[in-house]
């Protein structure tokens, strides 16, 4: 099979999304619209990707170097159209030999199936493999032109086409596919003699066309091509990607009652026989096993739910929650970096932080696991079958024992032995009448404030 690579065009401005951060740092489902991308060309078996960036973000080289390597980063400067931005990473791309493919780095519903064809017209002898769509409203896109049996010869612009191209539904999506050394010596053929002074990728048709070679389209459906370049087309690629997110859970036998309420994550891994209520949340890397409920408004994040298990109403699971099997995580609760084994419960009202919880255990209502001295994180181990009162308070790093029990408001800061019990609060004292006498003494003052007031 012929080597594959990638040229990610993702050095655009993006001052149409009115944020300070990076267009191409956005996300959908969780994940950035470049990492998405990346992860698509990836899966299509592209052996090197070399991502177009500006100097204007350096957050987005980082980003690229991070995953793919210092080599990975080209950068346009200036920024003078997208054929000049191929060229950016021709020096990158110098030593390779086989087909690159060109993709917009803005457009996150792209997937595998979506671009794996333009390698299978290579193969098929196409020298210039184009992606195209057939949108709802073509107004304002650039047309691809095609003869009856299916070859490209040209692509117009929309403000430049005839009334009869303007009828034209199949339109270009802004990405292709060729041998590297002929793309990039089309390319290297580009002019600017245009309004804006820039070198156009879509004019390499026109050079491969007067070469006599032969071009074909491959059409992708709308949403798999649709860009994100406003904070509305955002939202709208949101809505795409949590709307397949539903269709495939329901079909793998996860239970939503009202599906359109709830919100998934790229990398969100759920069994079948899972119940979901409404308007739950999972954020990025959160795995649900099998006969698990997720009651309504839970919000879970880097976390682990086992078969069984009981989550919310209104629970919040943070990165490192290890909920065991029939594990209960009830109303108000918060669990970060905790693993509860078997059978264990907090049901109510608790922070439980940095540690574990053993098999069977029950953490009362009110109970907090004080992890943090303003510098430091401890840990605390609560052991199998122990039960831990309402309000109790358990100053890390502490251990209390198997089967432990400690009183309701207790501040525990010392380890609890197996079996025992530990009071830790202030001795109760009872002062017999006096509640009568302070609220005779406290109407007497109130009605003297009054008369003297009014005198």
């Amino acid at each position: 099979m012929t080597a594959r690579a990638a040229v990610i065009l993702a050095a655009g401005q993006g001052t149409r999304m009115k944020s300070p951060i990076p267009k191409m740092l956005h996300k959908v489902g969780g994940r950035t619209l470049l990492d998405r991308v990346i992860d698509t060309v990836l899966e299509t078996g592209c052996e090197r990707v070399v991502v177009v960036v500006g100097t204007h973000s350096p957050a987005v080289r980082q980003l690229v170097e991070a995953r793919l390597g210092p080599g990975a980063a080209a950068v346009q400067d200036p920024p003078l159209g997208t054929g000049h931005a191929v060229l950016a990473a021709g020096s990158a791309l110098a030593d390779f030999d086989g087909d690159v493919m060109v993709v917009n780095g803005d457009c996150p519903l792209l997937a595998p199936e979506d671009l794996d064809p333009l390698f299978s017209l290579r193969a098929e002898g196409t020298d210039l493999a184009l992606l195209g769509f057939e949108p709802a409203d073509p107004l304002l896109y650039g047309r691809i032109l095609s003869s009856a049996e299916g070859e490209v010869r040209r692509i117009v612009e929309a403000r430049d086409a005839s009334p009869a191209e303007l009828m034209v539904r199949t339109c270009y999506a802004g990405m292709l596919c060729a041998d590297r050394a002929r793309l990039f010596d089309w390319l290297s053929r580009l002019t600017n003699a245009n309004a804006k002074g820039e070198y156009y990728l879509t004019d390499v048709v026109s050079i491969a066309a007067a070469e006599g070679r032969k071009a074909r389209a491959h059409y992708a459906p709308e949403t798999a091509v649709m860009g994100a370049d406003t904070p509305a087309q955002l939202a709208q690629a949101e809505a795409v990607f949590q709307q397949r997110r539903r269709t495939h859970f329901l079909s793998e036998g996860v239970v939503m009652p009202a599906p359109d309420t709830v919100h998934f994550s790229w990398d969100t891994r759920i069994e079948p026989g899972v119940q979901v209520e409404p308007y739950v949340v999972f954020a990025p890397g959160v795995t649900i096993e099998t006969g698990a409920v997720i009651r309504a408004f839970s919000h879970l994040e880097g976390a682990r739910v086992g078969p069984g298990a009981l989550i919310g109403p209104y629970a919040r699971l943070r990165p490192g929650a290890d909920i065991g099997e029939e594990v209960h995580i009830g109303n108000f609760v918060e669990v970060k970096k905790v693993r509860l084994d078997k059978g264990a419960k907090a049901n109510h009202l608790s922070y439980l932080g940095d540690g574990t919880v053993g098999a069977g255990a029950n953490i009362g209502a009110g109970t907090i696991f004080c992890n943090y001295d303003g510098f430091d994180k401890y840990e605390t181990h609560v052991g199998p079958g122990a039960f831990i009162g309402s309000n109790t308070a358990i100053v890390a790093p502490r251990s209390i024992g198997a089967g432990a029990m400690t009183g309701s408001g207790s501040v525990i800061v010392r380890d609890v032995p197996d079996d025992a019990l530990a009071v830790a609060r202030g001795e109760q004292s009872n002062k017999a009448g006096w509640a009568a006498a302070f609220r005779a003494r406290k109407t007497a003052e109130k009605a003297a404030r009054k008369e003297k007031g009014g005198s």
